[in-house]
This record gives structure tokens, sequence and C-alpha cells, in this order.
């Protein structure tokens, strides 16, 4: 199991980047998953980090991957009180189409094979499946 911790800072979405290529280059990772990956687990701390934490900088998130039965199960979580993924507005939905945000789930819904939304909803687990 890999996993690193770091504050919620927007900046630190370059320290997840090192933390992916580190898996990478460990597991084999083909380009095609690489850049699924890249996209939705950054998307996810994103997320984590403004709406979860507030971008409080004192509040961690906390990224890990598991490796299981030919997956890869990479781990989002933070301190928030966690949201209801099912009350999300349809970005595609012509009332949304312009927003600048709300599309970072939705992207994750069609690039991971597996996107699982863990109660109170302030963790969630992207899934990837992977033959090493």
């Amino acid at each position: 199991m890999f996993q690193i911790e770091i504050p919620s800072i927007l900046d630190n979405i370059l320290v997840v980047e090192s933390f992916i290529d580190n898996a990478k280059d460990q597991l084999n990772i083909t380009d095609e998953i690489y850049g699924n990956i890249v996209i939705s687990l950054t998307e996810s701390v994103n997320n984590a980090i403004v709406h979860g934490n507030l971008e409080d900088k004192n509040k961690m998130v906390t990224i890990s991957l598991d490796v299981e039965e030919g997956n890869l199960k990479f781990m989002v979580s933070d301190e928030g009180i966690g949201f209801d993924p099912d009350a999300l507005p349809d970005p595609t939905s012509p009332d949304n189409i312009e927003n600048e945000t709300g599309r970072g789930i939705f992207l994750m819904k069609h690039l991971c094979d597996e996107v699982n939304f863990i109660p109170p909803g302030n963790k969630v687990e992207l899934v990837f499946y992977f033959n090493d």
C-alpha cells in the first residue's frame, strides 16, 4: 500500500502528481490508465481540498493506493462533513452547462472503472481495473 497525507493547499496537487508517477513506475501502469488516474485523482483531491476541507491548510487530505484482485484502488479522504453525491446537479444539463465548476465527479465517473463514495461522503474510492 502507498499512502500520503497533504495539507489542504491547492499547490499540493503537484505532490499528488508525483505520488501517481511513483506508483506508475513501481507498478508498470500503462499510459492509457495513467492518464485516467491523473485526471480522476487530481479532481478528487481538488474536491477534497476545496469542498471538503474548505481550503483550511490545517486540515489534511489522505490519498492511498492498494492493489487488490488485479485492481488499483485509490482512496481520497478529507476532514470535511461529507456530502450526498446523489444530490449533485447534472453538469450536462442546459441549466448547468456554462457553470465553471461541477464537472469533477462527472469526469471521475467516466474515467474510472468504479467510483464509490463512502458515507458520509468525505471519502471516495476510485477503482481502475489493472492486470500487472
